[in-house]
């Protein structure tokens, strides 16, 4: 023990550097704040210097700025255009030639909106001192207010012929002021802009004080590192972004500030990971060859492969004195519960406590049972804890708990109230950990230093894992136990659905159980039912159990029942004692009943594709084939392509990585996750050789220079603490 503390304080003694400076820059930060500093006219522009003291802004454009998040100097350099335009000189119409592609200027002639040709057309005449031609809009009638005679207007397009007329067809156009006359007006960025401020304004603000502005820029990198990854100069990069000279400059620049932004995150997580692995302390849990076997005889069955390798990993990692700090994915019904239930079996086997935490009562209560099956006979004594449990009964489980009398904890966020306290705290298992916030699975450790597990039925894109959860050991379950039945998905709609009604009435007098679920509770007129009909669990719950199937037993579940309620009508779910179970997506996780082998989503367009695989994983769990029939009506082409992505995978990882490229990346980079910031420029989707490229780098760097204390690593410890300040408090949290 006196060589782990030893260890510990030396260890500490290694990261205390940058946590002083982070500590050392947001107390300065706030003094500034309290101090009223940032609100003085400066003497000088620095990167922190309010936007509103910049020529050409003041306090209404400030405003303005606010509203786009951009609030110092810094954020308005990293307030990147959304688009750049590259157009050539203008010509004079007499020097235009067809399949030319040119940039004309001149004067508005004359108008004409044609909205009864088969294709509508906008027609405008623009000429200048050497003659005329015609710009057409096709379905351009959204110009006839935009365009009129008398202004000057700027064409970018190729030239075509027409009836042996020049003419542009659907070119690029700018409306000129007076005093506008060259094409360097319409060329360059092009900002994310609202009314009170447009895109040239933004434009003018930064062009005409770039040099000042890019003289504020540290370079992160030594020359050598540069040269290595082709990269050009970070000040530089940040002037070709804004004021770009030509598209390759602006191509260099822009890989140069998304590999920064990637790196940074990068080096975030590696600084994260090294903080864990080398602060921290935990009780080493050990898992010999007895301890094994007394666990092993609890399942009837064999593991998988997946599960003994997966097994494996966390047996070595809890047998550290690292804090265990690892994330299992694996599909629905992959098998992760029995693999947490070894790992906690492994706490108890060395005299410590095991906290199970699921998002909902129905998850909670399931796990609770599927462990119960496991457990039955053995001196392991177990709890269930939710918000249910009240008084008496709650007083006596808790003190329990503090007294080291029970062993696995299972519940909801009930854990984390403050009155709940362990006595020996060894193992934190998180189910569907994305559900819970990053404080949230803060305080469930207590205070401690427990190995921790979280899991999730989500697959996770390899773009995902290696940011939002790049701080994490990762393991993976990818092929489901055998004997599981094959699960059919079909896409049904209205001329359909009168067969396949029939055909679930067939399953049900084959003593099969059936899932109906819907995207609400109740009907609600002011619901917009532009995609068709939204259809709710209360009212066809009445449809169903009157009209549809009166001969079957019917329920109804949802979240605005009390927890006894939502017991009760699962356990008669379960028991077979109802044959259709109606639901909202409350049923979304957890719920196993090997007997029910019919999934009906309804308006199954209104759901998105993780979610509609995480419900199709509640049939298909015993060895009967079983249907998933997903209702649905609807033109919309993300919704079509999520419901033909359903009928023809069953790949989580494949379902994942499309549903990625359908909704993007988001928000992934939030303190709600991790503490590190949303990308401003790079795409994880796009820019995936570039991620791998800043992740090798970064993660170099940290195991080179774990405390970025050489001289060659200032400006990037600068800058990390710049960016992320306290938020590197948190590396400690998954």
């Amino acid at each position: 023990m006196l060589r782990w503390i030893s260890r510990i304080s030396w260890q500490r003694a290694i990261v205390s550097p940058i946590n002083a400076a982070i500590i050392s820059h947001a107390c300065r930060l706030s003094q500034q704040a309290l101090n009223g500093s940032m609100d003085k006219d400066p003497k000088t522009i620095r990167l922190d210097t309010p936007v509103q003291f910049l020529k050409g802004v003041g306090p209404a454009r400030a405003r303005a700025f606010e509203e786009f998040g951009v609030r110092v100097v810094r954020d308005l350099l990293e307030y990147y255009p959304r688009d750049w335009v590259f157009m050539p000189e203008p010509v004079k119409i007499s020097q235009a030639y067809a399949n030319q592609t040119v940039s004309i200027l001149g004067t508005i002639e004359q108008t004409d909106w044609q909205p009864y040709r088969k294709i509508p057309i906008f027609d405008v005449t623009l000429a200048d001192d050497t003659g005329s031609i015609r710009a057409v809009w096709f379905h351009g009638g959204y110009l006839v207010k935009q365009l009129e005679p008398g202004m000057r207007l700027l064409l970018h397009g190729k030239i075509t012929v027409y009836r042996y007329q020049l003419q542009i067809n659907n070119p690029k156009f700018m409306i000129l002021q007076p005093d506008e006359d060259k094409a360097d007006t319409f060329n360059g960025p092009v900002y994310p802009a609202g009314a009170k401020l447009s895109s040239r304004q933004i434009k003018a603000i930064l062009s005409s004080r770039i040099d000042e502005l890019t003289a504020l820029i540290a370079e992160l990198f030594e020359p050598a590192f540069l040269k290595k990854n082709e990269l050009m100069g970070r000040a530089e990069a940040f002037r070709q972004i804004h004021v770009p000279e030509d598209e390759q400059k602006l191509q260099q620049a822009k890989r140069r500030l998304k590999f920064d932004e990637l790196f940074l995150m990068q080096t975030g997580l590696a600084l994260k990971r090294f903080h864990l692995k080398n602060s921290n302390f935990a009780m080493p849990l050990r898992c010999d060859e007895q301890i094994d076997h007394r666990i092993r005889r609890r399942f009837p069955f064999l593991l998988t492969a997946d599960q003994e390798q997966v097994i494996g990993e966390i047996k070595t990692d809890m047998e550290k004195v690292v804090p265990m700090n690892r994330l299992l994915q694996g599909d629905v019904g992959s098998g992760k519960t029995v693999v947490a239930l070894y790992a906690a079996l492994i706490a108890v086997a060395n005299k410590m406590q095991a906290a199970i935490m699921a998002p909902t009562e129905i998850l909670a209560s399931q796990h609770y049972q599927s462990m119960e099956r496991f457990l039955h006979g053995s001196r392991v004594r177990r709890q269930l804890l939710t918000g249910g449990l009240v008084g008496s009964k709650r007083q006596r489980l808790l003190e329990a708990i503090k007294g080291g009398q029970t062993d696995i904890v299972v519940g909801t966020v009930a854990l984390l109230q403050q009155d709940v306290e362990f006595a020996n705290l060894g193992l934190v298992v998180i189910d569907e950990q994305h559900k819970f916030g990053v404080h949230q699975r803060a305080l469930l450790r207590k205070g401690q230093s427990p190995h921790c597990l979280v899991m999730t039925a989500t697959p996770i894109p390899r773009t995902l894992a290696m940011t939002a959860f790049g701080d994490l050991d990762v393991s993976v379950i990818r092929n489901s136990p055998p004997g599981r039945g094959e699960v059919v998905t079909r896409w049904v709609q209205s001329p359909n659905r009168k067969d396949a009604m029939e055909f679930i009435r067939q399953r049900l007098k084959a003593k099969k159980q059936a899932y109906f679920v819907y995207p609400r509770i109740d009907s609600d007129a002011d619901t917009d039912n532009s995609n068709g009909e939204v259809k709710a669990a209360t009212d066809e719950y009445r449809l169903l159990k009157d009209t549809v199937f009166p001969e079957f037993k019917i329920g109804l579940l949802h979240g605005q029942m009390t927890a006894a309620e939502k017991e009760r009508v699962m356990n008669e779910f379960r028991a077979g004692r109802l044959d259709v179970l109606v639901s909202t997506v409350v049923i979304e996780v957890g719920v196993d009943v090997p007997n029910a082998t019919i999934m009906v989503i309804e308006n199954a367009n209104r759901f998105g594709l993780a979610q509609l695989h995480q419900l199709r994983g509640r049939i298909g769990r015993g060895q009967s084939k079983s249907y998933c029939l997903l209702f649905a009506e609807t033109e919309d082409e993300t919704a079509l392509s999520r419901l033909q992505m359903m009928t023809r995978s069953h790949d989580g990882f494949e379902i994942a990585e499309h549903d990625l490229r359908l909704r993007g990346p988001g928000e992934l980079f939030s303190a709600r996750q991790h503490g590190l910031p949303d990308l401003k420029i790079a795409n994880i989707i796009d820019d995936f050789d570039l991620l791998n490229l800043a992740r090798r780098e970064a993660f170099a760097v940290i195991e080179a220079d774990p405390n970025l204390a050489t001289p060659s690593n200032a400006a990037l410890r600068r800058e990390l603490i710049e960016r992320f300040g306290a938020r590197l408090g948190l590396v400690d949290i998954a």
